[in-house]
């Protein structure tokens, strides 16, 4: 136990580790069950286009890491790696052509996108049906309102580890840490609908500790490498860490840590996500979960 979390909570026992990528796993299984049965009613696969524009070494490793997850549930992909020098209405036409394509089911747009494109004319031009990402006005929309809808694929992996962990979320009090349109926003919203009672904050916040400690559920997503430290956690509280920071080491090494301070939170929490194995895992499969679901809602009409 850390001095600063003895000294807050002497009686803190060690959180549980939060294993997403298991969770991850047994999801993807389900996905590909679902799919199984989507191509024996429909006659073929769940179908998502992927689009990546540019060389982007991270960004062609998650397309790649898509693309594979996606066969193995089951789940036809099909790529188009674009030049990094696309033009906007280049792409635009792409995804007009995809959005009237019966085969596919999910559009998925790796970003960030080059800067002569804007992302949100891009988002925009998606077909809500087909958004699988769950960025369109929108899919945003219906999420405000209560509304069936595509859900941000890591706000959505949040909100399944949550219930598989506690069940029934009404009551319990959440914060979340950061307000971005990807995770923070999303969340909030997710959260809401499950009757939490939920407060978000972000660098603008006073006192961002004392909020934090007022959490059943904390979800911290702000991009600050182990901001969040055991003085921020009320005890028992579950944290999820979807912040993935890239920390250099005196020997020219790096290694990955997320928004949360690990070991000094888990002398306070109930359980925590650790990075990287936490959330990350989630995201891909509840891409996949999307895309499925999509395919079904398109061919029940």
């Amino acid at each position: 136990m850390t001095d600063q979390a003895s000294n807050i909570y002497p009686e803190a026992a060690p959180a549980e580790r939060i294993d997403g990528k298991a969770f991850a796993t047994a999801l993807r299984a389900d996905v590909a069950e679902g799919s199984a049965r989507f191509r024996a009613q429909a006659g073929r696969q769940p179908g998502l286009a992927v689009i990546l524009v540019g060389d982007d070494p991270a960004s062609q490793v998650y397309v790649k890491t898509k693309m594979r997850q996606a066969a193995d549930a089951g789940i036809t992909s099909f790529p188009h790696l674009l030049p990094g020098n696309t033009n906007q209405d280049e792409l635009l036409q792409l995804i007009a052509l995809l959005n009237g394509d019966d085969q596919v089911d999910g559009i998925l747009v790796q970003l960030p996108l080059p800067a002569q494109i804007e992302e949100k004319a891009v988002i925009e031009a998606i077909d809500p049906a087909k958004d699988v990402d769950g960025f369109h006005p929108v899919n945003v929309g219906r999420l405000s309102t209560g509304q069936s809808a595509l859900v941000p694929c890591t706000p959505l992996g949040c909100l399944l580890l949550l219930q598989d962990r506690l069940g029934d979320l009404s009551g319990k009090k959440a914060v979340v840490v950061g307000r971005s349109n990807i995770v923070g926003k999303p969340m909030g919203q997710l959260l809401l609908n499950a009757h939490c009672t939920v407060t978000t904050v972000h660098s603008r916040s006073q006192d961002l500790a004392a909020e934090c400690r007022s959490a059943d559920i904390l979800v911290v997503a702000v991009g600050r490498a182990e901001m969040i430290d055991a003085s921020y956690i009320k005890p028992g509280a579950i944290v999820l860490d979807v912040g993935i920071n890239r920390i250099a080491l005196e020997d020219g090494q790096s290694r990955l840590t997320g928004d949360v301070d690990f070991d000094a939170v888990s002398t306070v929490a109930g359980a925590v996500t650790p990075v990287p194995g936490g959330i990350g895992p989630m995201t891909v499969a509840c891409l996949l979960r999307n895309t499925l679901s999509a395919a079904q809602a398109r061919t029940a009409h």
